[in-house]
């Protein structure tokens, strides 16, 4: 009877603590997953914010104990300030700084999150920044970086109306805008393509 008892409880324990996860995982993907992308794309240029994992992996090394880091981020995200900022300045001058978000996600919901986030990032095999291309990137001129930066996105792209929030609906028509853009680009390269071949065709038929 104990050995079930004792069983009993620890199901519902396991049980209680995947509900929380789910729960802050699903709060992260409608409040935060719009900006901060849970995995590094191929096409970094298309980013709004720093990825999660390199947000944690900066979180971590300026806060190593759970409960500081925690209400590190429900601080910083509610009045974020460019002192308090924990990434490095050449993640600021290309995002900006990350505006409040105070109104879009509540102190208890940051708490949820922020623990989940704590708990699951960065993942055991992520290298940090400073491994690849970036100590390339940190080596430009200044002037050099600051025009490659301005080529990118940024939040005040998609921020269209300017609160400091990126809704679903702001999100949605930057992608369309940009898949409209893609595909005028290839849509161009298509008929510069049939352009060169009539040239072609040309040239072969006066020889």
């Amino acid at each position: 009877m104990k050995l079930k008892i004792v069983a009993a409880i620890g199901v519902f324990g396991l049980t209680t603590t995947l509900f929380a996860s789910n729960d802050a995982q699903n709060l992260f993907t409608s409040k935060c997953s719009m900006c901060h992308v849970t995995s590094m794309p191929q096409d970094r240029s298309k980013l709004v914010a720093p990825p999660l994992m390199g947000v944690m992996r900066h979180v971590k090394m300026s806060y190593p104990k759970k409960e500081d880091a925690v209400a590190f981020i429900v601080e910083y995200v509610q009045q974020p300030t460019k002192s308090k900022a924990v990434c490095m300045p050449q993640k600021i001058a290309r995002f900006g700084l990350m505006p409040s978000q105070k109104g879009n996600i509540t102190p208890q919901e940051l708490q949820k999150v922020a623990s989940w986030m704590f708990d699951n990032y960065p993942p055991s095999n992520f290298r940090g920044g400073m491994h690849g291309g970036m100590q390339q990137v940190n080596m430009m001129p200044k002037n050099k970086m600051k025009k490659k930066y301005n080529k990118r996105l940024t939040f005040e792209m998609i921020d269209t109306n300017k609160d400091g929030v990126i809704s679903k609906k702001e999100f949605q028509l930057f992608q369309m805008k940009r898949m409209e853009q893609k595909i005028n680009r290839m849509q161009q390269q298509m008929k510069k393509m049939k352009q060169q071949l009539q040239q072609q065709m040309k040239m072969q038929q006066n020889m």
